[in-house]
């Protein structure tokens, strides 16, 4: 079913909105438990805002099934952004702080770029883990991804991210480590994208109660879950990537080494992601952009590197997690919900 992406709710339209809300949501238990309302916290840079709105809605969408899925944007202030990206967030985002008076059945909290080498340095550090606690204790569950993961378990157990040797960066087999409904069903291999320069320590997840779901000897944990008030759902990777997000992530980050101030070694390839010739195009170019030293070297990176897999192999993996995230939500909704009608029958509310 279509997600429906909603836009803010203007305070003079707030009344006629409560209303309408109202007479909408009338019908019998289980219809209100198949219509669920999903708040995504957008704090990607300028360049992937516009991708991630995309990549998520496209992921709820795809794995909704006959869930009615509506989903809001809210942002941080404390995010940089240009003139054009504000413009932009006026239109269909609300501001962190209106989920104090929003109602959501769950959230979905995005990285952000590292602008500190301490998540508490971070300019937006306080505005974020004032939304990851307000989805603690208000959300059915909440996803938190990438550097939100790892600032959940930092606020909330004191466990502080570790620095990679070099960048995480490609396509990944996990294994299963433990049955569990959030991935239930798989029959073929957990593979999902990795993009991170910094990882978490199993052991120390494991101490302070974290139950983790799917782990790779080589990258580490990438889906481990607490119940708390919420389902907390933490994860390392992005299921949610499109076919080409690594290949733009890889243009980017080489462009930054090439001519872009950045000193060091070239970033390495994702892993497994590339096909072998646009493996070899690349290699060329990167020892031909080295030797000349041009200015506009990027202006001859190669076409074939512009895309990644066709077939996007994580894409099965990906909707397995999210089809089961939606369906248990939907279900632990319509459970509250039936608890709430039996206490007004009760009671003669």
């Amino acid at each position: 079913m279509p997600v429906t992406i909603e836009r803010p709710v203007l305070p003079a339209e707030a009344r006629v909105s409560d209303i309408s809300e109202r007479r909408r949501r009338r019908g019998t238990i289980r219809d209100r438990g198949r219509r669920l309302t999903i708040g995504l916290v957008n704090n990607m840079p300028d360049a992937a805002l516009a991708a991630t709105e995309r990549q998520f809605s496209g992921a709820l969408e795809t794995a909704s099934g006959d869930l009615e899925v509506r989903l809001r944007f809210y942002a941080l202030p404390q995010i940089p952004r240009s003139p054009e990206a504000l413009a932009h967030v006026a239109q269909l985002y609300a501001a962190a702080a209106a989920l104090g008076g929003d109602s959501l059945d769950a959230l979905i909290v995005t990285g952000a770029q590292p602008i500190s080498p301490d998540l508490e340095g971070e300019p937006y550090w306080r505005g974020l883990t004032k939304v990851i606690d307000w989805a603690e204790a208000n959300t059915i569950s909440t996803m938190l991804s990438c550097l939100a993961a790892h600032a959940g378990v930092r606020h909330f157990s004191g466990i502080a991210r570790r620095a990679l040797p070099k960048k995480c960066s490609g396509v990944f087999v996990f294994e299963r480590v433990r049955a569990d409904r959030l991935t239930d069903g798989a029959s073929e291999p957990w593979i999902i994208p990795h993009s991170r320069r910094n990882g978490l320590d199993e052991q120390d997840l494991r101490r302070h109660g974290y139950r983790i779901l799917t782990r790779s000897t080589s990258v580490g944990v990438d889906l481990f879950v607490k119940q708390m008030r919420s389902l907390l759902v933490f994860l390392q990777g992005h299921p949610e990537y499109e076919s080409d997000t690594l290949a733009r992530e890889y243009r980017r980050d080489l462009g930054r080494r090439i001519h872009g101030g950045e000193f060091g070694p070239l970033p390495e390839m994702p892993q497994a992601y590339f096909s072998t010739a646009a493996e070899r195009a690349l290699t060329a170019f990167c020892q031909e952009a080295l030797a000349e030293k041009r200015p506009d070297a990027m202006s001859s990176y190669p076409e074939i590197g512009l895309d990644g897999p066709a077939d996007a192999p994580w894409r099965r993996s990906a909707n397995l997690l999210y089809r089961n995230w939606l369906g248990l939500i939907a279900e632990r909704k319509a459970e509250a919900v039936q608890n709430a009608s039996s206490l007004a029958a009760r009671w003669g509310g």
